[in-house]
């Protein structure tokens, strides 16, 4: 189990979470790429372990997700969605992204043709994501 301990641009929000499984994501769909202009790289972690302390803004995204930010400096923090209530702490709160490696990415058929990441991880396109992630009666809703 890892411990993660984070914060913002300017330390005004600090995060300390564990890690059973520590992995990165990215997540290459139209609203985290319009957030952070570029994918949303977040770290899965244990639900129940996520301390968040400063001050924190949430934006509702979408019916069934939503997105918190530092007010202070805007730093993106996280991403959950509202049926599980797990927050994908974004991976800039931590140093060297916690140190881990890049395993899924999803939205990847909407990554732009500008980039792409090279090794072996698995690519769920839209579709898949939206089957395995959004709530049935929300599917045709983007993260």
């Amino acid at each position: 189990m890892a411990d993660l301990n984070g914060r913002c641009m300017c330390g005004a929000v600090t995060v300390r979470a564990t890690a059973d499984k520590p992995i990165l994501r990215a997540c290459h769909c139209d609203m985290c790429r319009r957030w952070g202009s570029s994918m949303f790289m977040s770290l899965p972690t244990d639900p129940e372990s996520v301390e968040v302390e400063g001050p924190v803004r949430i934006f509702r995204s979408s019916d069934w997700a939503e997105r918190a930010f530092c007010e202070t400096c805007g730093s993106s923090l996280w991403y959950m969605a509202l049926e599980d209530q797990v927050r994908q702490l974004a991976a800039g709160l931590f140093d060297d992204a916690a140190g881990n490696t890049l395993k899924l990415e999803i939205f990847a058929d909407r990554t732009p043709k500008g980039y792409a990441f090279s090794g072996e991880h698995r690519r769920l396109s839209e579709a898949e994501c939206l089957d395995l992630f959004a709530p049935k009666d929300k599917a045709g809703d983007k993260a």
